[in-house]
């Protein structure tokens, strides 16, 4: 090694020093990209990535022109199609116009999927409301696919045009004629861009069925050709079928409350209802948009909340003078939707999702305020259940805080003061330090010993930590797992106590057995993290270990495999052998120098980052998986056993 270096440092010595004139930088450097190729160059700029996200956000962008076209009144059908990697969307709008663009001397057909920023949405004359206004969509979609055929149904007549990775292949035709209008796209992602794509049907589904309930009386039809799976989404009480949806695992209070209006051009319907958990649910949408981050109108709405049952309970003498409910007392156990349609959204954080409109919490804030203290008024049954609820859930927070004054003296949620069972790394800096949250002491003790002591801190657990989807806070704080996970990890919980930025390590690795107890522990985790962590897992920093399944002894050589495809692919590479085939169960049966080699070493390791592509969803399964009600699991169990892979019986 240190011949190489000093080969390398000879060499650069003998290179001749560049001459200023090859380092001018003057204007025959500027690169100019005609068309689409800045797309194509940097296509992560306008998708996110090139990865998974990336190839769904392409399905997305054309579906919300067939989403703008429903907002302005001229669509109620959009289908979708899904046929291998090949992708079509239809909506029945108005059409995107053929005419000749009075500037550009081509059609607008042509003008709209191949220069950026070219739509009508940079003004409220003919999209007064519209997701897309970054005027990018359609066109990085034509820029990002081998091929992009357009049809247009307009003026009784079928239009077409066919591009080749953003370039047309010919000048816009008419291919026949038709009684109906819109638009149809059909595409097939580039496989120079994306170099391992396989579109989920689970993606696409979710966030179609997410907005046929944001748009009331709009049909979504959907169809994979591969598996002759076929689906319908439409809903007629719109964000009332979306929180009956979002609860379909919990057992609810009242029904579901609705109001709507429209406050200085902002439309704004609101959704709530009580459940008997102990969670809060709120999710936000801006023109359909799910604004994950909250925002303006996020705001609006928990003020309005928390005023308005204060001011009922106090009315009704179900408060003293001198008490009030806190904010989270009034959101514990609710599931709500706040979504808003608004000229000119402004979205800001750190993904964009955000929304920064002061206008829109005045909208919300009045709305709630107003229709809320009505509703409480008109229906006095439902209100004494709701204030009911509260007043256990403020029981419940100053109990919970007793509880975290107590083990904070304790020192057991000082993050100054850690577990005794954490084996913490030297290192004291979080981008470079990694914790794995291991199942049992005994695989805990081999990762100790096997474990880079620089960067990479263990903490075994012992048994199945607490099922928090069932437990309120005092409970939670109470339990020695979960206080010692707390501990180790450094950025506390809840909403006063939880600061991303006092997190103790860059990566949280979960490491269970490969066994169904080892699910059910990683699932328990995943919970844990999503309901009280849940900023970790949308910063990426909740991975999943991946241990090989199967050590193959052949030859005098150890290989490992990490699924039963792996196997059978080395099975049939391997003819007439007869190797030795251990299947690992459970961590503890490797040796320290085995869990290095295989799980924890960084150049060799498979770690899975566990992403939320749509909380809403994340959150119904939780409930369905995780809650008290039986049936609503049993329904998923049955409905979807035939997708099991890896069965342990």
């Amino acid at each position: 090694m240190v011949k190489k270096n000093k080969d390398v440092r000879e060499k650069e010595k003998k290179k001749p020093k560049t001459s200023a004139s090859t380092k001018k930088y003057d204007a025959s450097k500027i690169q100019i990209l005609k068309g689409l190729e800045a797309v194509r160059r940097r296509p992560a700029m306008y998708i996110g990535d090139t990865s998974l996200r990336g190839l769904h956000h392409l399905v997305f962008e054309v579906v919300d022109n067939g989403i703008d076209e429903a907002l302005a009144g001229n669509c109620d059908l959009i289908k979708v199609t899904l046929d291998n990697d090949i992708v079509s969307v239809e909506d029945n709008g108005s059409g995107i116009p053929v005419d000749i663009h009075p500037t550009q001397k081509k059609s607008g057909l042509e003008v709209v999927m191949t220069m950026l920023h070219a739509g009508a949405k940079f003004d409220d004359k003919v999209y007064s409301i519209s997701g897309g206004l970054h005027g990018v969509g359609v066109s990085v979609v034509n820029g990002l696919s081998e091929f992009l055929n357009a049809e247009v149904y307009r003026d009784g007549k079928i239009w077409f045009q066919s591009y080749k990775r953003g370039k047309p292949e010919a000048e816009i035709k008419v291919i026949g004629t038709t009684k109906k209008t819109g638009t149809k796209i059909t595409f097939k992602p580039d496989s120079e861009i994306f170099k391992k794509f396989e579109f989920h049907k689970g993606i696409i589904t979710q966030r179609l069925r997410e907005l046929s309930f944001l748009n009331k009386g709009l049909r979504i039809d959907f169809e994979e050709t591969k598996t002759k799976f076929k689906e319908r989404y439409l809903s007629q009480e719109g964000v009332v079928d979306l929180i009956k949806y979002l609860d379909s695992g919990r057992t609810r209070l009242h029904k579901p409350i609705c109001f709507s209006h429209r406050h200085n051009g902002i439309d704004v319907e609101v959704a709530l209802e009580y459940n008997d958990s102990y969670l809060e649910n709120i999710f936000t949408y801006a023109n359909t948009i799910n604004t994950h981050e909250g925002g303006s109108h996020l705001v609006g709405f928990k003020k309005a909340l928390t005023r308005t049952l204060n001011d009922y309970a106090r009315r009704h003498n179900q408060l003293k003078d001198s008490v009030s409910f806190a904010g989270e007392d009034t959101r514990e156990g609710l599931t709500a939707v706040v979504s808003i349609k608004i000229r000119n959204p402004q979205f800001e954080g750190q993904t964009k999702t955000r929304l920064g409109n002061l206008e829109a919490k005045g909208a919300v804030e009045s709305l709630v305020n107003e229709q809320l203290a009505a509703f409480l008024e008109e229906n006095p049954r439902y209100a004494n259940i709701i204030i009911g609820k509260i007043k256990t859930a403020a029981k419940s927070r100053l109990a919970a805080k007793k509880a975290r004054e107590l083990t904070r003296r304790k020192s057991l949620l000082d993050s100054e003061t850690l577990p005794g069972k954490l084996a913490d790394c030297s290192s004291t800096n979080p981008d470079d330090c990694e914790i794995f949250v291991v199942e049992g002491d005994s695989a805990g003790g081999s990762a100790k010993q096997g474990r880079d002591r620089r960067f990479q801190a263990i903490l075994p657990l012992r048994g199945k930590i607490l099922n928090v989807e069932k437990s309120g806070l005092n409970k939670i704080l109470s339990n020695t797992e979960i206080r010692t996970l707390i501990s180790a990890i450094g950025c506390g919980i809840g909403e006063d106590g939880f600061d991303v930025s006092k997190v103790r390590y860059k990566k949280v690795v979960i490491m269970t057995d490969a066994d169904v107890d080892g699910a059910h522990i990683r699932t328990l985790l995943l919970t844990f993290f999503f309901r009280f962590m849940r900023d970790l897992i949308d910063r990426g920093i909740i991975y999943i270990a991946q241990p090989p399944l199967y050590r193959i002894r052949a030859n005098k050589r150890e290989t490992y495999l990490f699924s039963d495809d792996e196997l059978q692919k080395f099975m049939k590479s391997k003819p007439g052998k007869n190797p030795n085939i251990q299947r690992y169960k459970g961590l503890g049966e490797m040796n320290p120098q085995q869990l290095w080699q295989t799980t924890m070493d960084p150049e060799k390791r498979i770690l899975k980052k566990v992403n939320m592509e749509d909380a809403a969803e994340a959150d119904r399964l939780f409930s369905i998986l995780m809650g008290g009600e039986v049936e609503p699991r049993r329904k998923f169990i049955e409905e979807n056993a035939k997708y099991v892979e890896n069965l342990d019986v």
